[in-house]
């Protein structure tokens, strides 16, 4: 099998990103927030293709990358994740273990406070428990997400209207359309530290974007799943904001993507 990464970026010229990220495959790089640009490179043996954009939003870079995916499997990538030196071996090598797995989910230690999820053994995953998985925790076999016609939303995440949730979407989107989706035990990365392009605290906008959210995710569901998620994060999320607020504005949420 053949691996190739897909990788989101902002401003960022392509030999320093792949040098900061260990990057040790083929690789796709889309790079907002410049001028229109293409070049393509031979790093230390592997394919770069890179494409400087104008246009914002995180689901567009994505989607431009997982349009010209061309490997057999398709690893999601953020500007701030450093790879292990190993991590084509372990991703291709869980796929060959689990070849009825259309979708693999592996361990990215996320910096302190960020952390959502850690996968301690292998296991099924649901709509239910897909929510806490970031984009750049998983890896697809490309022709199967092609043959579905699945892309992101346009609509969430960074640099779009929404905040965040482009990627709950994409991995609801893979479900509903029957393909399987694992977690595995297996590290190949960690995030770097740096400023956030989307999260500006526990706020108004946090909450009302989440329930916008919600609704897409969970339809008549919605409310009762955002009292769930508020009641299991309220010791984090809601010091400034008291839950039973936050839980009124992520309904205003809710209603005004019913509309």
């Amino acid at each position: 099998m053949t691996l190739q990464l897909l990788v989101a970026a902002m401003n960022r010229e392509p030999r320093g990103l792949a040098e900061e990220m260990g990057i040790d495959s083929d690789a796709v790089i889309v790079s907002q927030g410049g001028q229109y640009a293409y070049e393509e490179l031979n790093w230390k043996g592997h394919r770069i293709r890179y494409y400087s954009m104008e246009e914002r939003g995180v689901g567009l870079s994505r989607n431009h990358s997982l349009l010209r995916a061309e490997a057999e499997i398709s690893l999601f990538a953020d500007e701030d994740i450093v790879y292990e030196p190993d991590y084509v071996r372990k991703v291709l090598e869980a796929f060959e273990e689990h070849p009825g797995a259309d979708l693999l989910f592996f361990n990215v230690q996320a910096m302190p406070g960020r952390e959502t999820y850690c996968n301690r053994e292998f296991g099924r995953v649901r709509w239910y428990n897909s929510g806490r998985y970031p984009t750049y925790s998983l890896a697809v076999r490309t022709r199967r997400i092609h043959q579905k016609n699945i892309t992101f939303s346009l609509l969430f995440g960074g640099g779009a209207r929404y905040s965040a949730g482009e990627d709950s979407l994409f991995i609801r989107d893979c479900l509903k359309a029957g393909l399987k989706a694992y977690k595995v035990p297996v590290s190949i990365g960690h995030e770097r530290q740096r400023e956030s392009t989307w999260f500006t605290g526990y706020n108004d906008k946090f909450f009302y974007d989440r329930g916008v959210l919600y609704h897409y995710l969970y339809g008549p569901a919605a409310r009762p799943m955002a009292l769930r998620f508020l009641f299991a994060h309220r010791e984090e999320m809601c010091r400034e904001i008291p839950w039973r607020k936050a839980y009124g504005i992520m309904c205003r949420g809710i209603a005004r993507a019913e509309d």
